[in-house]
């Protein structure tokens, strides 16, 4: 536990970032690994995007390029996700100047927040330094991203963001998908009680999102919403490789159509 004078302001950040948004009204949150794939989830009719880089890492923070032409060009909420690299979520100290750094970056395109997750070697909630970064991006609304999947204890976890103001949580519910945490993320939902949003994420897609509603309650959802794009190149060069991916002729990017299939099915009626 740290110590009271370390702890954020709570009230007073709950207060500057307090949602305008309805209750119970049903949201889609985009996974857009691009400023393109941004534009997809705003014209498909979802309510904010996630705005990283590298998905096949988990997703890492985006170029300020992405980021500011997303800011000046979009009326969609950007939230960039402040993570310096894959892997866990335990940094360094130069890796945590870095989203300082990022977060300042954030707050000067004037972003409506950002998204991040910082733990400690035991699996806890590095409290100080997710303060630290609260403070810093205030006004900025600031989520926590599925690092809370890899927390010890999440019923403590949960606790912990809601103490430092934390607006939303994602998360799968510890499991490889939504779908199979739902019995966990049901938990989180009548544990939040309202004092912080519950945003399963994790394969959540047209086919699954009702199923998904019913069986944990929540009104917020994280979805990728992607789809393979194939490459105009017209000479291609198969023997020498970029990176590790099997194609290097194709890429992937959020589907305008896809997004707007998960809101038309996220707001289906019996």
């Amino acid at each position: 536990m740290i110590e009271k004078e370390t702890i954020c302001d709570v009230e007073k950040i709950k207060e500057q970032v307090q949602s305008k948004s309805p209750p119970n009204a049903f949201k889609l949150e985009v996974c857009a690994n691009s400023y393109r794939s941004a534009l997809a989830a705003q014209l498909g009719g979802a309510a904010r995007v996630e705005l990283c880089d590298n998905l096949a890492e988990g997703g890492t923070t985006p170029s300020y390029a992405q980021i500011a032409l997303s800011k000046k060009n979009l009326d969609i909420e950007i939230w960039p996700i402040i993570r310096p690299r894959g892997g866990d979520f335990l940094y360094t100290d130069i890796e945590f100047e870095l989203i300082l750094e990022d977060t300042k970056i954030c707050k000067s395109l004037r972003c409506e927040g950002i998204v991040t997750g910082i733990l400690k070697a035991n699996g806890e909630v590095d409290e100080v330094r997710m303060c630290e970064v609260i403070k810093l991006a205030t006004p900025m609304k600031v989520a926590f991203h599925r690092a809370f999947d890899m927390c010890l204890n999440k019923e403590k976890a949960l606790e912990d963001l809601i103490k430092l103001g934390i607006v939303r949580v994602l998360s799968s519910g510890g499991a490889s998908s939504a779908v199979e945490g739902s019995e966990t993320l049901a938990a989180m939902v009548t544990q939040a009680h309202g004092r912080i949003t519950i945003m399963p994420g994790a394969g959540v897609n047209a086919n699954n999102i009702q199923e998904l509603i019913k069986k944990t309650g929540a009104t917020e959802f994280h979805a990728s919403a992607k789809t393979p794009v194939k490459s105009e190149m017209m000479f291609r060069n198969t023997a020498a490789k970029m990176g590790t991916v099997a194609d290097e002729y194709q890429y992937e990017l959020s589907s305008k159509k896809l997004v707007e299939k998960l809101v038309g099915k996220m707001n289906e009626t019996d």
